[in-house]
């Protein structure tokens, strides 16, 4: 008897499925329908009334005006990741660049996608040197070059426009601030959608700009720069670590610096922070004032600190927080 209900349940189970959902029951499934739709002429409107004022977002485009019209998007990105990067235009007289806060091996692939999505042909592009060159109209090409900044993990990207009759840099630098503006929006929008690196570039990243060694049991920084920016870029570091200036002899190369008068500013009053009692970190006294010394050789430049009462333990953490904060 069991059996015999079990078997008249499923049956009326499955009649009443087909009578409910099947293609002759009360409610049958739709999902198909649009197969049989066909598209009709528009409605005939009255002189005394227009057409209604809408907006097409999916025009078709006639095939034989598709290359006139249609501009191609810039591929996908291949990279993903979380969390910013800074990305600036910087300009030293003529001398101008893009400072990226991220390694070199990214910063490459970006760069080419750039130049592969444009409108100009690549004419080659070498990631163990970090060099793109562009092919960019009669007279002259583009030559981009991606390099390790000062700062760790960062990049400093490079244009130039170069003649092709006698391979000079040719002076430009409206058209060269224009290009790098263009190149600095991409890398805004882009550079949150990579945290990939590429293999090839990765011998970019060992060629950092600022390196530290001793010499006369001195700490000193060694920057990969001309006079210039290695002034320019130590002045930026003072300031960014809030390291108080009293004065500067720019041609003998020399900040002569001391610490902030405010009240409980030990060592890092100096640099901006609160002095912390329980620190092991030397303390500054008021009377302590230093000497920051650029000087240049063979084309690098050397930074090196001295305290004005001999303190070398001193010296060696305000050139410590320097360094960090070289960019």
């Amino acid at each position: 008897m069991r059996r015999l209900s079990i078997f008249l349940f499923l049956i009326f189970y499955m009649t009443s499925c087909s009578m409910f959902g099947g293609s002759d029951g009360y409610f049958p499934e739709k999902k198909y329908d649009f197969l049989e739709e066909k598209v009709e002429e528009d409605i005939a409107l009255p002189g005394s009334l227009s057409n209604p004022n809408k907006e097409n977002h999916y025009p078709v485009i006639d095939l034989e005006l598709l290359d006139e019209q249609l501009e191609i998007p810039k591929p996908r990105q291949i990279f993903a990741s979380s969390g910013n990067s800074s990305v600036q235009l910087r300009r030293l007289g003529e001398l101008m660049w893009i400072y990226i806060e991220t390694l070199p091996s990214t910063s490459w692939p970006i760069s080419k996608n750039y130049w592969d999505t444009s409108i100009y042909e690549v004419i080659s592009a070498d990631p163990n040197l970090g060099e793109i060159e562009i092919d960019f109209d009669t007279n002259s090409v583009l030559k981009m070059k991606v390099e390790h900044g000062i700062k760790e993990a960062s990049t400093e990207i490079f244009l130039y426009q170069v003649s092709k009759t006698d391979d000079l840099i040719q002076s430009n630098p409206e058209f060269i601030q224009s290009e790098l503006e263009k190149i600095v929006d991409y890398f805004a929008s882009s550079i949150s959608n990579f945290s990939g690196t590429s293999l090839a570039a990765q011998n970019l990243n060992e060629m950092k700009k600022a390196n530290i060694f001793t010499q006369d049991g001195r700490t000193v920084i060694a920057l990969d720069l001309n006079f210039d920016r290695a002034w320019s870029a130590v002045s930026r570091a003072l300031t960014a670590a809030e390291i108080v200036t009293n004065d500067r002899d720019r041609s003998s190369g020399i900040f002569f610096v001391s610490y902030a008068k405010e009240e409980d500013r030990g060592l890092f009053g100096l640099f901006g922070g609160k002095s912390d009692i329980n620190s092991s970190e030397v303390v500054f006294g008021e009377e302590s004032q230093f000497e920051i010394i650029i000087t240049q050789e063979n084309d690098k430049s050397y930074v090196r600190a001295i305290s004005k009462d001999g303190n070398i333990e001193e010296s060696e953490q305000l050139l410590s927080k320097i360094n960090e904060s070289l960019s």
